[in-house]
């Protein structure tokens, strides 16, 4: 029976996503493709082309449909350049590492931490940083360009409307004040306020979809497109949803390349004590609302470790063996030291490794799981997170690491969700509020070990490595 009613197409940096929704909140269908990363006069760049290429045929498997709605989400620290109703040039990939004096005068430009919330990350990471590269690489460009972040670029790919939205702007772009709801001031002193697309809400309907678009995928050319959002802060709100998160003190820790903690707090914080040198930041919800973050590539991390399919963490059979693995890992003092993806996460600085490297692959995988717990419980200390924490994304599955993380943190509640209600079901939410996930919420059971006396190692030998 074709009773779609809504579409998420979710660019992530590893996987784009398009997956079909019905108007109850339950999902009917869902198509994926690993991006590629293209090379470009020696530059990465994000598979713009080859992404829309796929993504006109995932459209088309959804043909028939009476979908009503379209919702992009992709992820952050993007943004691209759109001349005469054509993307300009390929956006920058933001793993990109810009040239080192370039790096520098950006540098000494930035405006402060306090004003953006955004800590100086390395590469591209600020997607400023991308803009200042471009305009020596392309003079002029910028200024015949419309602005317009990563996940908005899919909602004027499907509409050939153009705009910007705050949750995009507020992830870690040096271009945005959260506290004010506007441009920095270093987006307005190199006159790049003025270039990017009108704000919206990422709730707006911007405008339906394209007629060639439409022939092309069968889908009705009436369907309503919203402007869209970062993909975190889709998690964020999917997991408003449940009655033990809304209007509540609540931590979300989505996991996927990027482990990012983002606190729902119900009372006064002063931003300014978050420290920016361990990867702390300042979001942007879809409200508007400022939200105390840390992240870490742990995703990446974890696959550096195992060099394997990162779904062999969580993988449901392997679980009862990871779990009788850990205390034999407990027993070797076998651990990872931070940090696998230089430049980012709380020890930004630290060059990690394995301490005593287990030969048996289930304890290396388990040990990889410890090592995530015990990164993901600093990053919550640093943003003072209390009263539960959600975990949600692929590795909320992963048992090994969500007990531990439970064991880490005794006296908050951890929960993980009865069903996949993650970033797609929160940009399906920004249509329809009221929608409620499908099931509650699990709460995670401590580990049957002690691991307080490995996290004392862990960071006494992280201290002696630095």
């Amino acid at each position: 029976m074709n009773d779609g009613f809504a579409i998420v197409v979710d660019i992530g940096k590893t996987l784009a996503k398009v997956s079909l929704w019905s108007r109850n909140g339950e999902m009917l269908a869902r198509e994926t493709r690993p991006n590629d990363t293209i090379i470009i006069d020696g530059i990465r760049r994000l598979d713009a082309g080859g992404i829309a290429e796929w993504l006109t045929s995932a459209l088309a498997s959804f043909g028939g449909h009476p979908v009503e709605y379209i919702v992009p989400v992709a992820h952050g620290a993007g943004v691209t350049q759109i001349c005469d109703d054509e993307l300009a040039i390929a956006p920058i990939d933001y793993e990109q590492e810009l040239p080192a004096e370039l790096r520098a005068q950006y540098d000494a430009i930035r405006t402060p931490f306090a004003e953006t919330g955004s800590p100086n990350l390395p590469a591209g990471l600020n997607f400023g940083a991308q803009l200042f590269w471009l305009e020596k690489t392309h003079p002029g460009l910028i200024s015949q360009s419309t602005l317009v972040p990563w996940a908005q670029f899919w909602a004027w790919f499907l509409t050939g409307e153009a705009c910007t939205e705050a949750t995009s702007m507020g992830c870690h772009s040096d271009l945005w004040a959260p506290a004010e709801g506007k441009f920095s001031r270093l987006a307005v002193q190199r006159d790049w306020a003025d270039r990017f697309a009108p704000l919206a809400a990422a709730g707006d309907i911007i405008g339906t979809l394209k007629l060639n678009l439409a022939e092309k995928t069968g889908l009705p050319a009436s369907a309503k497109v919203l402007a869209g959002l970062h993909d975190s802060n889709a998690a964020l709100n999917a997991a408003r949803g449940f009655h033990e998160i809304e209007n509540r003190e609540a931590t979300i820790l989505s996991t996927g390349t990027w482990f990012i903690a983002m606190r729902l707090a119900t009372g006064e914080i002063d931003l300014s004590k978050l420290p920016e040198a361990r990867d702390c930041l300042v979001n942007v919800d879809v409200f508007g609302n400022p939200v105390p973050s840390a992240r870490f590539m742990g995703g990446r991390e974890i696959e550096t470790l195992i060099q394997i399919d990162t779904q062999q963490v969580d993988i449901k059979p392997d679980q009862p063996r990871l779990l009788d693995a850990v205390p034999s890992v407990i027993a070797q003092a076998a651990m990872v030291l931070p940090t696998l993806a230089p430049g980012n996460g709380p020890y930004p600085q630290a060059q990690g490794g394995w301490v005593n490297r287990p030969e048996d692959w289930f304890e290396r995988r388990a040990g990889a799981c410890l090592y995530a717990a015990l990164v993901a419980d600093t990053a919550l200390d640093l943003i003072g997170s209390q009263g539960c924490v959600l975990v949600e994304g692929r590795f909320a599955e992963a048992e090994v690491f969500v007990r531990a993380l439970a064991t880490l943190r005794s006296d908050t509640k951890v929960y993980v969700a009865n069903a996949h209600n993650d970033v797609s079901f929160g940009a399906l939410r920004l249509i329809d509020p009221s929608i409620r996930p499908k099931g509650g919420l699990s709460r995670v059971q401590p580990l049957a070990v002690d691991l307080f006396g490995y996290r004392e190692a862990w960071h006494r030998a992280q201290m002696a490595s630095a």
